[in-house]
């Protein structure tokens, strides 16, 4: 069943830019894209040949394994800004990489895009977005379960693949954004399950054949351990700030990182330059940061000071549920 939600337009506020210099923000480049996706893949492959090297030593091969989720799950964030279309000039490279990146990451693009673009228009406006609903509860179990080997995460991924590989597209968020009466759309989500469980089983069939049973480890769940990292990183973009606000200064944070964190974050810690302008590409965030900063609240410094802001906005909401962290906005530009 549909659910009720209502169209509607919020006319959100975005730091103004000369027009052409937002037009070259907008520039894609072939070269940068691969130098991207390049280097996240180099990583990945020299994390997965250091695993497979101590593979005769449990001591060593179980910090390895750590290392290699802990790079390989930031697929996820690849497929996130392949899916807004940015990395490449070139669409046929977007295309093939998203795909193959979806697919070694367990997800559908389709399902992801069409959540996602929601989350873009309504951004923390219920129930137009419901990718991303306040307030979030954090908890350090939830931290420890994901941040070393998360077999429930494991288990709903291909529960919901299989649902979705026979056919079934259930739930209100679902039943919105894929209507039962659009029955192509509905008919391409079914047969990307379809790829995505026909493919990893044909890894499990080959791998168990010839003995070769890291090869799954390392592909098949690679995005379900090693993930304390990214949840660091991803739960920063709104937890504890404002919803219904047509102000993404007021609903998302921008985190300053050290190079090696937001190469594997794909700059998604300039997390309100991605939302103000989200046709920019991720590789020209930081410039953008550097252009609207005299307009953005003040960006807590690495994610140590990130957390410290967010616990004790969550120790707020605990006493106080509808208690939510309002930043510091320059008077410029305000609304």
């Amino acid at each position: 069943m549909k659910p009720d939600i209502t169209t509607r337009t919020i006319d959100w506020y975005r730091t103004p830019l000369d027009r052409e210099v937002l037009r070259s923000l907008h520039q894609r480049s072939d070269a940068r894209g691969l130098l991207q996706i390049g280097g996240h893949l180099s990583l990945v492959t020299l994390t997965a040949a250091l695993a497979w090297h101590v593979q005769d030593r449990w001591w060593l091969l179980l910090p390895a394994l750590f290392l290699h989720g802990t790079v390989y799950i930031f697929l996820l964030n690849a497929t996130h800004e392949l899916s807004h279309g940015t990395v490449f000039r070139t669409r046929l490279l977007n295309r093939f990489f998203l795909r193959a990146l979806c697919f070694l990451a367990w997800r559908s693009h389709l399902m992801f895009w069409a959540s996602h673009a929601e989350h873009h228009k309504y951004t923390l406006h219920p129930p137009e977005d419901l990718e991303v609903v306040l307030p979030r509860r954090l908890t350090l179990k939830e931290f420890l379960r994901i941040g070393v080997f998360d077999p429930w995460g494991l288990y709903a991924t291909v529960r919901k693949t299989v649902r979705h590989g026979l056919g079934h597209v259930d739930g209100e968020w679902e039943n919105y954004l894929f209507p039962p009466t659009d029955d192509d759309r509905r008919l391409r989500v079914m047969r990307w399950a379809r790829v995505l469980l026909s493919g990893h089983a044909a890894i499990l069939v080959v791998s168990a054949w010839f003995g070769l049973w890291l090869i799954p480890v390392l592909t098949t769940c690679g995005v379900f351990y090693g993930g304390w990292l990214r949840f660091l990183c991803n739960n920063t973009q709104h937890t504890g700030l404002q919803d219904d606000v047509a102000d993404f200064r007021l609903c998302t944070r921008t985190v300053l990182l050290g190079p090696l964190t937001r190469f594997l974050y794909w700059q998604m810690n300039y997390h309100i330059e991605h939302h103000m302008y989200a046709a920019v590409p991720c590789y020209n965030l930081g410039r953008l940061h550097t252009l609207i900063r005299h307009e953005l609240p003040p960006s807590p410094k690495g994610l140590w000071a990130t957390w410290r802001q967010i616990i004790d906005i969550l120790k707020k909401q605990q006493g106080d549920p509808g208690y939510q962290y309002i930043p510091q906005v320059p008077t410029v530009g305000l609304p």
